[in-house]
Order: C-alpha cells, then structure tokens, then sequence
C-alpha cells in the first residue's frame, strides 16, 4: 500500500509496519472519499448560487413587472442563505469529524463508531473550543471503558551481543559448517 516505505525502509520494513502506519493514517485522517463527497455538495450549492443570480441579472435585464422582481429576488435569496447555512453547516461537519478522529486516532481507539457511541455529539458539536472538549470527553472515556482503547507499548529493548560469541553466530558456528562442508579451518 505505501510503497515509498519501502524505499525509506529498506530491510527494515515489514508487513506488520504497514498494516500499523495504514490503522494510523485510516484512524487520523480524513478518507478522500468522505472530503470528495462534502466537496461536491459544496460545489452543487455554489452552481445552484450561480444560477439564481443569473436568472435576478436576465429579469432585470428583460424589464419584467418590478413586483414579480422584487418577488423572484427575494426567492432566490432565500434560496441563497439556505443553500449557504447548508453549506456551512456541511462544512462544519466534515471538521468536526476530522477533529474526533484525530482526536480518537491519537488517544489510540480501537473502534471510531463505538467511541463516539458513547460521547454526548450534540455537545461536543455545539463546544465553543472542540479539540481541547473533544480530548477530555475521550480522556474521561478512557478511564471509565478503557477496553475501547488499546495500551501504549513500549518497545523491547535491543540486547547488543554480550559476550566474545558475535551476534552472527560467531567462530564456533563457521568451524561447525566448514567441518560439515570439509573444508579447512582458517
């Protein structure tokens, strides 16, 4: 999946490392297609904004019945700050969603829809500074469910090699194999 890992890598990559980096970047990110979608939406209201001023310019334009004018302007503005509340509204969603699954992401969730199950949405939505709401309503999620998360690891540490035998497996081996092979011992 993410092959310029493998040319950073090199020998040190393995399969295990891209299945963890692809869980991460899926837990931390938008998916394209989600943003895509949302990006749609927003440009279809922007074409609909466009056509209604179109059709107030040939109106005016045409000379047509000052009354009906008036009438069709304000229709279309209607139309228009609905269309924009809409749009806005999208917007915010699709930021919203960003910031809890960081959020999710970084306080290692294991299950994105299960979590945010048990947070209060309408809440943390309406939160005047969601990031900073958004890390305390997981922080108190993970005390009371902490099944939902998984522990932080820390990594093995590395044992040089000890002794005289080296880590490659040192004299006595290549003696062993040069005897299997008959050939004589340097």
């Amino acid at each position: 999946m993410l092959e310029f890992l493998k040319e950073i890598l090199g020998d040190g990559y393995t399969a295990e490392i891209d299945q963890k980096i692809s869980a991460e970047i899926g837990k931390r990110f938008v998916g394209r297609d989600d943003y895509n979608s949302k990006n749609e939406a927003v440009k279809a209201l922007k074409a609909q904004l466009g056509e209604a001023t179109k059709a107030i310019q040939e109106m005016q334009e045409q000379g047509k019945d000052i009354e009906a004018v008036r009438k069709s302007a304000q229709e279309w503005e209607e139309k228009y700050k609905a269309a924009q509340k809409e749009a806005e509204q999208k917007v915010a969603e699709v930021q919203f969603q960003s910031i809890l699954d960081r959020a999710i992401g970084r306080a290692r969730g294991r299950n994105t829809k299960a979590i945010a199950a048990l947070l209060d949405m309408e809440e943390l939505k309406s939160s005047k500074n969601q990031e900073h709401d958004v890390e305390a309503a997981l922080s108190a999620l993970k005390e009371e469910n902490g099944y939902l998360f998984e522990e932080e690891e820390t990594p093995p540490s590395i044992a040089t090699g000890t002794g005289s035998v080296q880590a490659n497996g040192g004299d006595a081996d290549e003696a062993v194999l040069r005897a299997a092979f008959g050939l004589p011992n340097e």
